[in-house]
Parts: C-alpha cells; structure tokens; sequence
C-alpha cells in the first residue's frame, strides 16, 4: 500500500506559529524531509522514530537537488511511508510546491498541503506593522528578488503603480541597488522601509528606515524580509481613541 505525502508549512520561526494540523502531521510522520530554514525547535517536535533529512540551501547552495527531492518523496510513497515535506514559511509561496506536485501526480502519489505562515506575516507581525490599509495600500504584492539565471529582471514601475505593499523576499545583502532600481522605477524616496531579519525567532531584529536611505543599512542576518510602503509607516496610528471618543465611553463596561 503507498503512503502519503503532506506538503506542510513550518511558518517563519516560532514553533508557537505552527499550525494545529502541521503539529499533528509532524506527529504521525514516518519521514520528515525539511528545509535548512526550519528551526531546531520545530524539528524537534518530530518523533524521535521518525527519518529525519535535511533537504534545504542556505545562500543558494543547494544539499539535495530538486529532483533528489522529488525522487525521495515519491520513493518513501511508494514504500508505504507517511512523509511530511516540511517548509519554511508557507509550502505554496517560493517554496517550489509547483514542482514536487507535479511529481506527486506523475507518481500518483496521494498528497495533501497544510498552509503555514508565509515570512512576510511574520515579518509585519513582529514589526507591529500594516501590509495593507484602506485608501493608503489596497494589495499586497510578494516578490522574490533571488532570480535564477536567465530570467526577467522584476518589473518594478508596475508593481509600484498599483499602490501595493512589497513585501521582499530573498532581497539580497546590496540594498542600495534596490534602492535604487526602485526609485529609477518610480517609487517615492521617502517611502518608508522596515526590515525584518529572522522574524519571530530570538535572534530577530528590525529596522526602519526610507527608500533614500536604505543602501546606507548594513546587510542583516538572512533570512531578511523588506517591506516597503505607505501602510507601514501609518501602522500603530489609530490605536488611541480621539479625545471626543474616548471620554464618551462609560467608566466601566462589563461583558
């Protein structure tokens, strides 16, 4: 009889953001076939009578090609396994899920995906920030800037145009060349700009900063999250009452 495969998102770091059916997954998981990003304290919610590879990259060096994944998928399947491919962030957000689907199916291999927190919530979370706001930023845009060899450069003048929140992944350590391509691409110097380097996690830090200066922010930790737009700048405003309201309400309520 062949096994199942579940795609599972690890969220961004804190193993308290896990979801209740990825907890449940990682304990019924015969293999667990993660991703270098996934913190030592979700892996160690695993079974300790579970297969356990580490099947990740960190700074684009590659362990395990995809198809060394795809293949240990399929094969621990086809064996009879439960395998858990464990995810940083969320599975279906640059987390090549299109891939191992597509052999999942080739290999009509039963399969189920369990969403997690993608890095750009955990990010605007843990930098008390907004990704979108009512008449300030409508959408919300997730672009990589890790691009493979070959491919289109971002198209950034459109991106901008529609007024949408970019949250960046993969951006790189060179800010001021994104700096600068956004602001050739239109994208206003005082715009503001907040970092997040490994959200949710103890080593995680944040800085604020504008389009015009962010190339002068030293490179933090990977993995590093930018936000960038109107949103993040009027996060917080509205959390105190205006005066008129707040003295009209009663001097004790009660549930």
């Amino acid at each position: 009889m062949k096994g199942r495969v579940y795609l599972v998102g690890a969220g961004p770091g804190d193993p308290e953001l896990l979801t209740l059916k990825a907890l449940r997954v990682l304990g019924v998981a015969d293999v667990v076939l993660h991703d270098d990003l996934v913190s030592s304290e979700i892996l160690a919610l695993v079974p300790a009578t579970a297969c356990v590879h580490n099947v990740g990259k960190r700074c684009g060096l590659k362990m395990v090609s995809q198809q060394e994944i795809n293949e240990l998928m399929v094969g621990y399947a086809w064996a009879g396994y439960t395998v858990a491919r464990l995810k940083g962030g969320d599975p279906l957000i640059f987390g090549r899920a299109g891939d191992e689907i597509a052999a999942l199916l080739a290999a009509n291999i039963s399969f189920e995906i369990v969403p997690g927190v993608t890095a750009a919530l955990g990010a605007a979370a843990a930098a008390q920030i907004a990704l979108t706001r009512r008449h300030v930023a409508p959408a919300l845009a997730l672009v990589t800037c890790g691009r493979a060899a070959g491919e289109p450069p971002t198209k950034w003048r459109g991106l901008i145009e529609s007024g949408a929140t970019l949250a960046l992944y993969m951006p790189g350590d060179d800010y001021e060349k994104l700096s600068r391509e956004l602001s050739e691409a239109g994208l206003n110097k005082d715009t503001p700009c907040v970092l997040v380097s490994l959200a949710t996690t103890p080593a995680e830090q944040i800085r604020t900063t504008t389009l015009e200066r962010l190339g002068k922010i030293p490179p933090l930790p990977s993995p590093t999250m930018i936000v960038i737009g109107a949103a993040s700048h009027l996060a917080g405003e509205g959390a105190t009452l205006p005066a008129k309201e707040a003295t009209s309400l009663p001097a004790r309520m009660s549930c």
